[in-house]
């Protein structure tokens, strides 16, 4: 089976690898695509290879330059980054129709069979009715996966970021204000949630933007989201110091 072969029945069936072509160097135009199983196809520099694994567990595509100044770009194929949203109330669809457009898978999970209804949440790819246990024990956040907890209702929101953060999800984020981030960290604390642990928690979740609808609220976290599985802070690009687009080394 050729390269091309390959990646067409990698992408066909969602699998996981990735495509390094030479951009830069000696070998303009080399490919080897690399799958989650190790197997290779084509050629390309050695030193890409070691690279797979990492830049499969992230999710994103990357632009690397190797040691003998060759610029190589990364492709990413495999599933799509996951939102799971636990608490079906109205923010929770206009997060879903957020993360859509993008081109991430929606879920939403609560423990509330009245909430949790196509008629309230149309967008989201699954909906699960079951107590936050269950909910992530079914998904299995991994590190291609943000969470949002939204109930308002420490019955729920504890449980639910006590299973957020012992996964490794990418985001975990709580909405709510300040006040009540900080009794539920004293919550959390009971429960025997780590300091280190409650300090992933992004809440209150989402960029200051002004929001004072649904749709901008949910602008607002899905920005965020992105923001930290970039590695950026937010923020004006007229202001920024750093590169605008995001480049590895």
């Amino acid at each position: 089976m050729s390269l091309l072969e390959r990646l067409a029945a990698l992408t066909a069936s969602r699998g996981r690898g990735v495509l390094f072509t030479v951009i830069e160097g000696d070998d303009v135009g080399a490919n080897v695509l690399v799958l989650d199983s190790g197997e290779t196809f084509g050629e390309g520099p050695a030193d890409v290879l070691r690279a797979a694994s990492e830049l499969m567990r992230e999710g994103r595509n990357r632009l690397l330059t190797l040691v003998d100044g060759s610029r190589v770009f990364a492709e990413v194929y495999g599933p799509p980054p996951r939102l799971l949203v636990y608490g079906a109330v109205d923010l929770a669809e206009a997060l879903c129709v957020a993360a859509k457009l993008q081109g991430w898978t929606a879920i939403v999970a609560d423990a509330r069979g009245a909430f949790a209804t196509r008629e309230r949440i149309p967008s989201a790819d699954e909906l699960i009715v079951a107590w936050p246990e269950q909910a992530f024990a079914r998904v299995k956040p991994d590190h291609r996966t943000a969470v949002v907890v939204l109930t308002h209702d420490d019955r729920f929101d504890v449980p639910a970021l006590v299973a957020a953060l012992a996964g490794p999800a990418f985001y975990v984020g709580a909405l709510g204000s300040r006040r009540n981030q900080e009794r539920r960290r004293e919550l959390l604390r009971e429960a025997g949630v780590a300091e280190v642990d409650y300090d992933r928690i992004m809440g209150p979740c989402g960029l200051d933007i002004g929001a004072e609808t649904q749709e901008a609220t949910a602008l607002s976290i899905l920005a965020e989201i992105h923001a930290v599985r970039t590695g950026r802070e937010g923020g004006f690009l007229k202001h920024a110091r750093q590169r605008i687009h995001v480049e590895s080394d």
